[in-house]
């Protein structure tokens, strides 16, 4: 069959991409890492010792730019449904976070360790109708943030992906119920005609309104 106008446009984007050929050069498993990058230079996000879980890690770029920032004191602590190569200083745990198993999991790598920072760059495979993909995108960051409700520790931080569209404002209206701060980030590694875009919750409230 032969490829779609629009596939080999992408392709052909992608190849070129600045930050495709950066990853490469640096040894990251995606582009997204410079996504990281980007907020954390900004937000003075990563931190020396932190405590940090990884929601919808593979194939693992962002954990890689966490263990370079928190160094050999911090722990990350990776999650997916997929599977993850594995990568040096940090745990990974196949499996749905949702699952009473895995939460156990992470318990018992946590080591009562308290949890600094929640960061998910989870995405669904898109479908190309807008509605259902909008729809499906908003229910991973609700779940991304009913999970660092209940684990982060007070004062603690939350970078989630969301996409502009229909929810967008109920959700973001969520996470200033939960944070006493919430700073909408588009870093330059994400495109421009996307309508991807980043919220960091910081100071995680000693009262949370129910979510």
């Amino acid at each position: 069959m032969k490829p779609a106008k629009t596939s080999k446009a992408w392709m052909k984007e992608h190849v070129n991409d600045f930050f495709v050929k950066q990853a490469k050069k640096e040894g990251y498993r995606s582009r997204a890492a410079y996504k990281l990058l980007d907020i954390s230079e900004r937000d003075h996000l990563l931190k020396s010792g932190m405590t940090v879980v990884d929601l919808g890690a593979a194939p693992g770029s962002w954990s890689q730019v966490v263990t370079k920032k928190i160094g050999n004191r911090g722990q990350v602590i990776a999650l997916d449904i997929l599977d993850m190569v594995p990568l040096p200083g940090v745990v990974f745990i196949q499996g749905d976070f949702r699952e009473e198993s895995i939460l156990i999991e992470l318990e018992r790598n946590l080591k009562e360790r308290q949890l600094d920072l929640v960061i998910s760059d989870m995405s669904p495979n898109l479908s190309g109708i807008v509605i259902s993909d909008q729809a499906r995108s908003m229910h991973l960051a609700e779940l991304a943030l009913a999970f660092s409700m209940q684990h982060l520790n007070y004062g603690g931080s939350f970078l989630v992906k969301v996409f502009q569209g229909r929810g967008f404002e109920d959700y973001l209206s969520n996470m200033r119920k939960g944070f006493n701060k919430v700073l909408v980030r588009k870093p330059k590694a994400s495109r421009d005609r996307s309508n991807e875009l980043y919220l960091l919750g910081t100071g995680k409230k000693d009262l949370i309104t129910e979510f």
